[in-house]
C-alpha cells in the first residue's frame, strides 16, 4: 500500500483515538444510586451493566487503535501480524486498526469460538 494511503489510515486512527478518549471520560452512567422502588433499582442496575459493557468495549477498541498507531510508527501498519502478508486496502478502510488479514482473522475468530487457545495472543504481545 502506498505511503499516502497509510498516512490516511493513520489520520483516521488518530481521529478515532481522540473520539474514544473523549467518550470514555463519561462514567456518570455507572454511578450507584439508591432507589426506593425495587423496579427502579433493577432498572438502574441494568443501565449500569450496559454502561459498563460499553465502556469495556470502548476501552478494548482504544487499545486496538493505539496498537495500530504503534504499528504505524514502526512501519508495520498494513502488514498482517500472523502471516506477514499485506492487509488489503479495502479492509484497512473498513477497520483501520486491523492487525490481521481476513484469512488470519477468520482463523483466529474460529479458534476463539471453539474455545481453543488462540495463537493470536502471541502475535498481539509482539504488537
Amino acid at each position: 500500500m502506498s505511503k499516502a494511503k497509510l498516512e490516511d489510515v493513520q489520520r483516521t486512527l488518530e481521529a478515532k483515538r481522540k473520539e474514544l478518549q473523549a467518550g470514555s471520560s463519561d462514567r456518570e452512567e455507572i454511578l450507584i444510586e439508591n432507589a426506593a422502588e425495587e423496579f427502579d433499582r433493577l432498572q438502574q442496575q441494568l443501565n449500569r451493566e450496559v454502561a459498563i459493557r460499553n465502556l469495556d468495549r470502548e476501552s478494548r477498541l482504544l487499545k486496538e487503535v493505539q496498537k495500530a498507531l504503534n504499528r504505524a510508527e514502526d512501519g508495520t501498519l498494513g502488514t498482517c501480524l500472523r502471516c506477514d502478508e499485506e492487509i488489503p486496502e479495502k479492509r484497512l478502510k473498513a477497520v483501520p486498526w486491523a492487525a490481521y488479514c481476513i484469512g488470519c482473522q477468520e482463523t483466529i475468530d474460529r479458534q476463539h469460538a471453539a474455545g481453543e487457545p488462540a495463537d493470536d495472543e502471541s502475535y498481539e504481545a509482539a504488537a
